[in-house]
């Protein structure tokens, strides 16, 4: 591609290609790239275009760039969901601000802690305690269902230290209707927000994240008129200062606590569901993480869990198959080069992370589930990036890393599973955009063989 060529060739019925893309992103990216080479253009219809690239070389350039060059792209998708003053799309500064006042409730030291609260969220979910049926013999579940249950239980007791029921109930209830509402019309076509007449999608949308701040809102004020003694996330952020000595205002804070609560789940339900759907379809692999599980014990504390080689493997595989938040994109302040593609401010540029992983010069049979390539060597964070890179990388990637390792584990611990026929022969199902993340367009449903109870 002419590097001193800015303008992008973009296809001419854009909205047709932005629907393929909303439907079968990784084919649509695949099929791009083989057409036009690396890196190239798409155009959003309301964001404007984004040149792509999806090679080691492309996103070491991205990952590398000077801190001021790079910002996140407004209008965003997603602010909506998140709010303007989230860490997800603060900016120079207050990006520096933010993250440091939130990374320290992600440390490793801190995210051990959160070992107990996993296994327990597991063993509830699949004792019937959650928002599905009971695991049981004979049992039909909808993993994705489950996954997200237990995700949010996880997230809500880091934040909140939530641990009443009705309490529970009445946050998942609510960030279920919040998630629901913010369609991905909404998400990808800003022109549909708009009222209508206080009963369209967006009036719908506005109403339930109303809802969910109230439940914040007086979460907060109870806190801050109680005392904070530091016992979860949110005592934290209460306690935490910025440089100056100041505090966190309410507003922002609120808004921080939102994007957790929706970050901080549906990404890794999303992955926890592609692991057993890849697990229970390659039998050979299954058969030897069971080995490894069986070698640790039945009830392995979560720690000695998170150090087997063969788990941690087969989540490295399962998130370079199917990262969670596929693309990074990011708006330039300055003059920039990608892939030899002269650009400036207010440009767009993007990674695209499926090309990343599937990229034939660094993966041998890309498409293939092969846990063992990651016994086999280290791959770079400019090779395997599911949580993004640079400055900007996912400041809650240790606890998705730590709760996905857990859960898995505890599940396979307690039952054995089989995919229900449909899916054990079908093709893979398409990744499609479920607000924050990408996911299975439709719950992967699973066979209860056997179960055991904890005491067993």
């Amino acid at each position: 591609m002419d590097g001193a060529e800015r303008i992008p060739p973009v296809p001419r019925v854009a909205v047709a290609h932005a629907l393929w893309a909303g439907i079968d992103f990784d084919r649509y990216f695949r099929w791009r790239r083989e057409r036009e080479g690396d890196p190239f253009f798409v155009r959003f219809p309301g964001f404007g275009a984004a040149l792509f690239t999806g090679t080691g070389s492309g996103a070491m350039e991205l990952f590398r760039a000077p801190v001021e060059v790079l910002a996140p792209p407004l209008p965003n998708p997603i602010e909506p969901l998140v709010g303007s003053a989230s860490l997800i799309l603060a900016r120079g500064v207050r990006h520096r601000q933010e993250r440091s006042l939130l990374a320290p409730a992600f440390h490793r030291d801190r995210i051990r802690h959160y070992g107990m609260i996993i296994r327990d969220s597991v063993r509830a979910e699949l004792d019937g305690c959650g928002r599905g049926v009971a695991w049981r013999s004979g049992a039909r579940v909808d993993a994705r269902v489950a996954a997200r249950a237990i995700t949010l239980r996880v997230i809500l007791r880091a934040v909140f230290g939530l641990e009443d029921d009705r309490r529970r109930a009445e946050y998942t209830a609510t960030v279920v209707a919040f998630l629901t509402a913010f369609s991905g019309p909404l998400m990808l076509v800003p022109a549909l927000r708009h009222s209508v007449f206080g009963h369209g999608p967006w009036d719908r949308f506005l109403a339930a994240r109303a809802r969910l701040d109230a439940l914040v809102d007086a979460d907060i004020a109870a806190r801050r008129a109680g005392g904070s003694a530091g016992a979860d996330i949110l005592d934290m952020l209460l306690a935490a200062r910025y440089e100056d000595g100041t505090a966190i205002t309410d507003a922002d804070l609120r808004e921080q606590l939102r994007t957790l609560l929706v970050a901080g789940h549906e990404t890794t339900a999303t992955s926890l569901v592609w692991a057993l759907y890849r697990l229970h379809r390659q039998p050979e692999t299954l058969h030897r993480l069971r080995a490894e599980l069986a070698g640790a014990g039945a009830d392995a504390e979560p720690e000695e869990l998170a150090r087997l080689p063969y788990l941690d493997a087969v989540c490295q595989e399962t998130l370079r198959l199917h990262p969670p938040v596929p693309i990074v994109l990011r708006r330039l302040t300055g003059p920039f080069t990608l892939g030899g593609v002269a650009l400036g401010a207010g440009d767009t540029v993007g990674l695209a992370m499926p090309l990343l992983h599937s990229d034939p010069e660094i993966w041998a049979d890309p498409g293939e589930f092969a846990p063992e390539r990651f016994l086999e060597r280290r791959y770079g964070p400019f090779e395997f990036a599911p949580y993004g890179g640079g400055h900007r990388r996912c400041v809650g990637a240790p606890l998705a890393d730590y709760e996905l390792r857990i859960a898995l584990a505890t599940i396979l611990n307690r039952v054995e599973l089989a995919l229900a026929p449909r899916y054990a022969r079908a093709r893979i199902p398409l990744s499609v955009p479920h607000n924050i993340a990408t996911g299975p367009h439709a719950g992967i449903t699973f066979d209860v063989r056997s179960a055991r109870t904890v005491s067993e």
